[in-house]
């Protein structure tokens, strides 16, 4: 029997995992997919939120400001890109000026550091490329971006290196209660545990309602995105926000940590919980709504689109307790924006409540870091080659777009809970993500995940699942 079994391998999932793993505990993650990362935490604005947009006094306000200064130093850590350039909520019009007032209000009650209201004159100076209408904004420098892939991926290696075990493509079918914890039933098999964690994203209503009688909701909320080549990625610098709406932060403008430009959400309700299609509605009002903060966006240079799903609940605030009539069964639910954010501290506060359960011990053996996998980029041409006399793969360029290298593929597979498929070496080393969108590099990722992972081509996936790129029989292929 496990002590802690957690439903969902994204980043609540994983930064739970990780602060479980500072003590003694049987901890496992099972997650329906076959890597971490492939749900709401892989398809996002990759924003790491100030803090003044939750209402005051919520869970998400004080959780979102709390894991935005724990960021910087977990980057450090777990060695995954983060920035702190600063985020601007622009107002275009005089009538909409007590929004951004009572905006900065809540950010200040809620103990946001460096706010300030800035005018047109500065505004301008900051970002050239701000909307002609925008005649003040809301300045947080304290708003920062990350990779959400390399964040999660950190967090899980973090946690899987101090002895959490992961199990892939096991979706959970049901769970009962029984003596002393809860049987977790999957496609896969059986797993027992004193305590449960569901961080199962849009899926998390469901697993909650299997073992309480006291139901709630998630509705799936699509957000569209365009992204932009690396020669838009300086159009501006900072994160550009519209005054929220009804439906959250609007379409937003803003640079990503390795040099691209995203534009979007769209945040649209629906019903398919894998309802990830962009529609031309959705990246029609992408285009249209950025124009409203941010002029001259080059959407000529987008070298792809795609949509994620967020997990809204009613009430729009994170549920992160123990359920009352199912003890020893912890909800981690309604994780949307600003999750990401927040995950180090909803981290920290689920893993509090587990130990109140367990009252475990320390753990004298738990480490605390992690190094990513090599970017030879990273390195003076000195010592770049040393590492390709040292290791010839490090020489061989297999993405040229993004300048990925043999050596880069090899140690995402081979690393702790390493890359199984396309998408998984995508998301650990960029291979896939440039200009072609892999057109050039697929078939070689492929002879490498097939000749490293010891089977046939037609195995090898883009994702997992039926996902694979060659079908039919070798006759056929010939």
């Amino acid at each position: 029997m496990y002590d802690v079994i957690i439903i969902g391998a994204g980043v609540s999932g994983c930064a739970t995992a990780r602060e479980l793993s500072r003590y003694k505990v049987k901890a496992c993650v099972l997650e329906k997919e076959e890597d971490v990362c492939c749900g709401t935490s892989k398809a996002n604005s990759a924003i790491v939120h100030a803090g003044y947009d939750a209402e005051e006094g919520s869970l998400m306000a004080k959780l979102n400001v709390m894991g935005s200064k724990m960021m910087p130093q977990l980057a450090k850590d777990l060695d995954f890109p983060y920035l702190q350039n600063g985020s601007l909520v622009v107002c275009t019009d005089e009538e909409s000026l007590p929004g951004l007032t009572k905006l900065y209000e809540r950010g200040v009650h809620n103990g946001v550091e460096g706010l300030r209201i800035v005018e047109r004159e500065e505004l301008e100076a900051m970002e050239p490329n701000i909307s002609d209408k925008a005649i003040a904004a809301l300045y947080a420098p304290t708003a920062g971006i990350v990779c959400p892939f390399n964040l999660n991926i950190a967090l899980a290696e973090n946690a899987y290196t101090n002895g959490v075990e992961f199990f892939f493509n096991t979706k959970v079918e049901d769970i009962e209660k029984i003596e002393g914890g809860y049987r977790v039933k999957t496609g896969t098999g059986d797993y027992e545990g004193r305590c449960v964690v569901n961080a199962a994203g849009v899926y998390a209503d469901q697993i909650h309602n299997m073992v309480s009688g006291s139901t709630f909701t998630i509705v799936p909320r699509r957000g569209d995105y365009c992204l932009l080549d690396k020669t838009a990625g300086h159009h501006v610098s900072r994160t550009i926000f519209a005054l929220p709406g009804k439906y959250g932060k609007g379409i937003l403008v803003a640079p990503t940590v390795h040099g691209n430009l995203i534009v979007g959400p769209t945040a649209i309700d629906i019903e398919d919980r894998e309802g990830t299609n962009t529609t031309r509605q959705g990246l029609d009002e992408v285009i249209e709504k950025s124009a409203e903060t941010v002029k001259n966006v080059p959407l000529r240079q987008v070298i792809t689109s795609f949509a994620g799903l967020r997990a809204h609940q009613t009430g729009h605030e994170f549920i992160i307790e123990e359920v009352k009539d199912a003890p020893g069964f912890v909800d981690c639910a309604g994780i949307e924006s600003p999750g990401l954010s927040s995950c180090p501290a909803i981290g920290c506060m689920v893993a509090d409540i587990v130990k109140g359960i367990l009252n475990p011990e320390e753990n004298p053996d738990f480490v605390g870091t992690r190094k990513g996998v090599l970017n030879p980029a990273d390195l003076s041409m000195e010592e770049r080659n040393a590492l390709i006399k040292e290791n010839p793969a490090y020489g061989n360029i297999i993405c040229r777009c993004e300048s990925v290298t043999e050596g880069e593929i090899l140690d995402a597979i081979h690393r702790p809970l390493g890359a199984k498929s396309l998408d998984g070496v995508k998301r650990r080393t960029r291979a896939g993500m440039g200009r072609c969108q892999a057109g050039f590099c697929s078939p070689r990722t492929m002879e490498i995940l097939a000749r490293e992972l010891h089977v046939d081509m037609s195995e090898i996936t883009k994702s997992g699942g039926s996902s694979r790129i060659i079908v039919g029989t070798n006759k056929d292929r010939i």
